[in-house]
């Protein structure tokens, strides 16, 4: 724990390298295995959990939202909620035979490794350590496994355009073919894939809740023609009915409360709508 604090005190960087994180090598690798072997199922296997339905709860879909967009991005993803994962296992696939075992083993461990994250964020805010935890609800965590193919001409799309994260923190699992890029200085750069780490992403709830002394960051993934590419970020959020908003330890009199208070399922509902092309919602709900 207190080298994720170390991490994750603020100032600084709002995107972090986790090395020591607890998460079983083998369950990694049997993670990107199964999401690999997945992608590569005939088409006509696939099909059957697609969706442009964004309530769906299992679902594959392509770009990001199809149904607003007028330029997609060159991008395949299944979409998973995961906890609690009694209440979704039964949609995931059974195709690879190892789906559902290997898929539940690893989000296991990304609750176990985000709820220690988020302890972390709140004391390194001078909170309780479980403020954060109590303040998003009952809790929600769903995970996209993203499937970038080789793409002719790269340089006339993006696997995603330039967005912050909606929800409280995005830990994210690289396999070894470069793509991320984070915006830093008016520039993008790139995050390169480091074997058994993961990527913390700091999202737009944990801004609110730290009334801006975190910052959500602006990332993209880029596409080549050469290699396929996996990620598969897992999202940790509020749940739907929780309300956010700065917490009241860190609003005073030289630190105004930055945003209104607000249920998630308004800001996810403003963030889907708006789509990708403007990066975040944050500027709706100023205070």
């Amino acid at each position: 724990m207190s080298y994720i604090l170390s991490l994750l005190a603020p100032p600084g960087s709002h995107m972090h390298h986790v090395m020591k994180h607890g998460v079983p090598e083998g369950v990694i690798e049997n993670m990107l295995k199964v999401s690999r072997e997945f992608f590569h199922l005939p088409e006509s296997e696939r099909l059957k959990t697609y969706s442009n339905d964004p309530f769906k709860t299992t679902r594959l879909s392509t770009s990001f939202n199809v149904k607003a967009e007028k330029v997609s991005n060159w991008r395949d993803f299944l979409r998973l909620h995961c906890h609690p994962i009694e209440d979704y296992i039964q949609e995931w696939p059974t195709n690879p035979s190892s789906f559902r075992e290997d898929v539940a083993e690893y989000c296991r461990n990304m609750r176990g490794l985000s709820l220690r994250l988020l302890e972390a964020i709140s004391e390194s805010l001078g909170l309780e350590k479980d403020y954060i935890d109590k303040a998003l609800g009952k809790h929600g965590q769903h995970m996209a496994i993203n499937y970038y193919p080789p793409c002719p001409e790269p340089e006339l799309t993006l696997g995603l355009p330039g967005h912050a994260d909606p929800n409280a923190i995005t830990i994210l699992l690289q396999d070894d073919v470069p793509g991320l890029q984070v915006l830093k200085d008016g520039k993008w750069v790139a995050v390169n894939p480091i074997p058994n780490t993961f990527t913390v992403n700091i999202g737009d709830q944990i801004q609110v809740l730290s009334n801006d002394r975190y910052k959500s960051v602006l990332h993209r993934a880029v596409v080549n023609c050469d290699k396929e590419r996996m990620s598969i970020p897992t999202f940790y959020c509020p749940s739907p009915d929780a309300v956010i908003g700065p917490a009241r330890q860190l609003v005073d009199h030289d630190h105004p409360a930055q945003y209104r208070n607000f249920r998630y399922n308004e800001y996810y509902q403003k963030f889907w709508n708006r789509g990708l092309s403007k990066g975040t919602c944050l500027d709706m709900f100023k205070a």
